[in-house]
Parts: C-alpha cells; structure tokens; sequence
C-alpha cells in the first residue's frame, strides 16, 4: 500500500474490523492488572476493553489502526495535537510560527521532555523523526511527509520545518502518526519495544489478550492518575460486554452493539459517554460506471432514502446525520442533510427525469453489522420508488477489498471512512474507488490547501456542498463514540476523531 488511494483503503478496513469486533486471537480471559481493582486502588490498574489487537507494534512498517489507538499520545508524543473539540494544540511544541509565505514553521520544543530510555528530547530528534518518515516508513501514510523540503535544529529546543509548498493539511498530519517523535537509539524494535516521550512506558504484551503500559515516573507532564492500564481485547461484542458486567474490565473502549446499551442505562455502577468520532458511514456510489453516471438517478437515490429510519434501524439511531463528507468537528462542517430531503414522491420524479425509470443495482457490502443492516434499508427503500436493488454480502476484508476497492466492480457499496478529513483522498483523486472525477471540486481542495485559514474554510465548505449537490455519494450517517465505563473513572475521550484512545486525561472521581 504505496498510494494515497491504499491509506485511504486502511482506514477503511480498520473501522470496519473494529465495528465487527475482529480482534485477531483474543480471548476472554482476566487480562493483566484485573478488572475491578482501577476506580478505588490508589495508584491502581485500570482494564479498557478494545477491539482490533495489533498485529505488530511498529506503526512505520505495519498499517493498522489498533497500533496507534493504544500507543499514539500514551507512549509516543507528537509536535502538536487535537483536543476533543478539533482544534490543534501544543504538545510537545509548546508554541509555534508560521512565515508570511506559509512555508516554513518554527516550533518552541519544550525543554523538559525525556524518552522512556532517559534520553532527552531535542530539536535534533524532531529532525531525524520528520526525516525518517520520509526515508524509513513502508506504509503510505508516509505521503502527507513528502511536502516538507527541510527540518533543522535551529537550538536544542527551537525546530524549523521548510515546505516546498504552502500546505494547510500538514500540521493537521502532524497529529497523526507520521508525526510521532522518536529516539534515533530507539527505532530498532519498535515492533515490540516502543520508546517514547509520552506518560506511559510499554510494559507488556500478551498476544491474543491485552497489552500492558505503565506510567512513566520521569514524565514531563502531569503523572498518570493510573499506574497501570491494561487493553484487553474482545473478539465480539457479547465477550466484551460481559466482562464489564463480571467485572473482568472497568471500560468498554468502543461499543460495538448500540442495542445493547440498555443493560448499562439506568444503572447506577455503570457510566454511559456518548460522544462523535471521524466515521461517515457513506453509501458510496461507482460513478464511471452507468447508469450512476446520471446525476439524476444520484439524486434519486439520496431522495429515497430516510436517513433517520435509516440510522434508527442500523445503529439504534446513535450517531449524526451529516449530509456530506464533512463531521462536525471540522472547521469547514455545514449541515447539509437539508439538500435532498426525504420524498419517494420527488425521488420517483428525479428517476422519470433520468431516463432510467425501472433501474437495477448491486449494492454491495462487507459482511459487517452495521454495513448488513443499512444495507438492507437501502434496498426496502429504494425498491419502494421503483429501484430494483441486488444486495451481495462480501467477506471482509479480502473479497471487498478486490472486488469493491480494487476491481470496482460494484454499482454501490456501503462502509464506513474513519480517516480524519478524508473528503479531499476520498471524492478528489479520480483513481480512488467511488471514481468521482470532479475538476472544479479538485481545484477547490487545492485551494483550501494553500490558502488563508479563512480560505481554507471557505474552499472546503464549497467543496462539501458541490460533492453534496452533485450526488457523488449519499453519507447516511456519522457513526458515534460510545463508551460504558464503572462509575469513578473520569477523563475518558468523548469523541474519538484522532488516531489514539487518550489515556493521559484519566482520572479517579
């Protein structure tokens, strides 16, 4: 996976395993640190239930999202990060500049952080970090890094990064993985020895169950409310359940079956957060292929559909109603579920209008549970204004990802995109598999990516609704953040739109 197109695919896939709860090994045996010992021990453990074990811990050779999730901002730190609400702040950097021409950033690093190996960090290790993305990294996420000409150590605590190119999207990356700060003594083993500047210390890993960190007593910043934090993974949604109700974990890091939550509602041990993440669950459209070549018949579709019902049905109505490719944690994010309002009266007129009257469509989707579920709404509804719809399941990821995401032989497809601000690699390369060539879309996002911040918005907002109008897709919802978790622990992440599960902000009530 060299290619934009194949981040975005990873980002993909890996929503999906963790909506199906596809752990690779897990059991659900005690992991390390019990389960009930976190809300009252001083100093004590705490057990998160999880998803979606890693496979590997190198996250510079091996794409996966349950990589980053337990170790970004936990072991490693970056320059910059996303708070709850989206918006950049320092880390690392504890200030930052940028020039008139928007093409060289000046970063004040602070002067007190040191690796879990007791090296200090300095400029000259945010060098050889931004430098090896470029050089060493396999997985294609390493791209957002290639727009950087030049990163020097000004002073041990002063860096400066050149761009070739003005680029918004860049510091955006910098809170992602490729922009995780590692020791040049310390990239040898990152496949199990990860080295960083973050409160916790990796401590072990129980393959096929959890993952243990522990915090880190030389921390630069505020030391860990826990001493130990345990991720244990679940291979499916009853397991992880009843190892809240048993005791065996104190969270349940991602629900995976919003029905389910009444057995935690209304009960006094239990908290419930709900909160919004990165994932729009789209019904994509392969639009080089007739008849969705017809804009008409596109419009038809996103008519069609009850969206609420839709939401209802799949996904126990959690979850936001977007309109576009856009969340509400972005900038540029405008409602836009007011564009095609719901009409089968409308929705049988724009099929008149298309020429396509009686059309058939095969929909096919991952056999995931929410991807299962919608689409079989999809198909009830449609075929009530007269769209006959052939519903295929296929096994994921494998087959969809050849057949759909490869071959693009498919007239619609459902899954959901977890990549923050994926609109511009999901609907502006016309390689990527939904095939939307749309040039003045195109230039809109190259715009947004060299403007002002203030242009920036205005481009992307434009962006969101010529991709909105234009049917390119139909974005049935924005899935949740949910989270049931023992009374006491607080700090637990309310949205998930970054790539890790924050634990520094945990907390005993």
């Amino acid at each position: 996976m060299l290619t934009r197109t194949g981040r975005i695919a990873t980002g993909v896939a890996l929503l999906a395993l963790a909506l199906s709860a596809c752990s690779a090994g897990s059991s659900t045996s005690p992991g390390a640190g019990g389960g009930t010992t976190g809300s009252s021990s001083s100093g004590g453990s705490v057990t998160i239930g999880l998803v979606a074990e890693p496979a590997s811990l190198d996250f510079t050779k091996t794409d996966g999202a349950a990589i980053p999730q337990a170790l970004l901002t936990n072991v490693y730190e970056t320059l910059v990060k996303q708070d709850q609400d989206g918006k950049i702040v320092p880390s690392l950097a504890t200030a930052w500049k940028v020039s008139d021409d928007k093409k060289t950033y000046t970063f004040d690093l602070t002067p007190n952080a040191k690796f879990t190996n007791g090296d200090p960090f300095t400029a000259d290790d945010a060098v050889f970090s931004i430098n090896r993305v470029k050089t060493d990294w396999t997985i294609s996420l390493k791209a957002a890094m290639n727009v950087v000409a030049e990163a020097k150590a000004v002073t041990p605590n002063q860096l400066q990064v050149t761009l070739s190119t003005p680029s918004n999207d860049w510091l955006f990356r910098m809170t992602t993985r490729i922009g995780a700060m590692m020791d040049p003594k310390g990239v040898d083993a990152l496949a199990t020895k990860p080295v960083g500047t973050g409160p916790y210390v990796f401590d072990a890993w129980n393959r096929g169950d959890s993952i243990t960190l522990k915090a880190n007593p030389s921390y630069w910043g505020q030391q860990p409310a826990y001493s130990t934090v345990v991720l244990k993974y679940f291979k499916d949604a009853t397991a992880l359940n009843n190892a809240l109700l048993t005791g065996t974990i104190n969270v349940i890091g991602t629900v995976q079956a919003p029905e389910t939550l009444k057995q935690f509602e209304g009960n006094s041990k239990y908290q419930v957060i709900q909160g919004t993440t990165n994932g729009e669950v789209v019904l994509s459209f392969n639009n080089a292929k007739a008849p969705l070549t017809n804009v008409k018949l596109r419009q038809a579709i996103r008519t069609a559909i009850d969206h609420q019902a839709l939401m209802d049905t799949c996904w126990a109505g959690k979850g936001t109603l977007i309109g576009s490719m856009v969340p509400p944690t972005d900038p540029w994010y405008e409602d836009r579920t007011g564009d095609f309002p719901y009409s089968q009266a409308k929705a049988k007129q724009l099929l008149a209008e298309s020429g396509t009257a009686t059309p058939t469509l095969r929909l096919r989707v991952p056999n995931l549970p929410y991807a299962v579920a919608c689409g079989q709404v999809v198909k009830s509804q449609l075929e009530q204004v007269g769209i006959t719809v052939n519903l295929d399941q296929l096994e994921f990821p494998a087959a969809w990802l050849q057949t759909v995401f490869k071959d693009h032989d498919y007239d619609m497809s459902i899954v959901a995109h977890v990549e923050p601000r994926d609109l511009p690699a999901v609907f502006g390369n016309p390689q990527y598999y939904t095939q939307y060539n749309n040039p003045q879309l195109q230039a809109d996002i190259k715009a947004a990516d060299a403007g002002t911040t203030d242009e920036q918005v205005t481009s992307m907002k434009k962006a969101a609704q010529e991709l909105s109008q234009d049917a390119a897709a139909d974005f049935l919802f924005l899935l949740p953040n949910l989270i049931v978790a023992d009374q006491g622990i607080k700090g637990l992440p309310k949205n998930a739109i970054t790539e890790s599960f924050d634990l520094s902000a945990l907390s005993k009530g």
